[in-house]
């Protein structure tokens, strides 16, 4: 049985919208954690911080080693978590591509995970960054891509012109 399903892809592609859709349409409690929680956890001063995380200003995040650091065992307590009975849907970001993909297999090696990456046309979620207005002009589209380099998935939406419902839909066909 899945026992964790990670959603990756760029800002503003839909994620977090899937993931409480995934929580009303599976069979189960799922507990959802993204990684703007994670931010949101940290303090103030590790967001302007070459050694916490800092904003380009074309809206690329550069992350450093404190960052790296707090990262390391975030993911290890949301593996924890799964491993001691909650099914878990991870909204994440691989500002890393294959290399955030790894640091996350080694924690989850021992748990059935589902890889989901959610694509979402840069100009579409350019658009919905705007509309949102709490994130850095620009890191829907610095992130739309690289997110996905490298990283192998089991399963793709794309939110470009499907709704996070039906999105979350298709994810819930793939959870054993």
């Amino acid at each position: 049985m899945t026992e964790v399903i990670v959603l990756n892809g760029g800002s503003s592609s839909g994620k977090s919208g899937i993931a409480r859709c995934l929580q009303a349409v599976l069979p189960d409690p799922w507990l959802a954690f993204g990684t703007d929680l994670l931010v949101d956890a940290m303090p103030a001063s590790m967001q302007a911080s070459d050694a916490g995380m800092e904003f380009a200003p074309d809206g690329e995040v550069i992350v450093g080693p404190e960052f790296r650091t707090l990262e390391a065992a975030w993911i290890e307590g949301v593996a924890a978590m799964a491993r001691a009975g909650a099914r878990v849907i991870v909204d994440e970001v691989f500002l890393g591509g294959a290399d955030s993909q790894q640091r996350w297999q080694k924690n989850l090696r021992d748990l059935r995970v589902l890889w989901v990456g959610v694509r979402c046309d840069s100009a579409v979620a350019a658009g919905r960054e705007v509309a949102r207005g709490d994130r850095v002009i620009g890191m829907a589209a610095s992130q739309a891509d690289v997110v996905h380099r490298g990283v192998v998935y089991d399963l793709e939406v794309d939110t470009t012109h499907a709704e996070s419902m039906e999105c979350a839909r298709a994810i819930a066909a793939h959870v054993r």
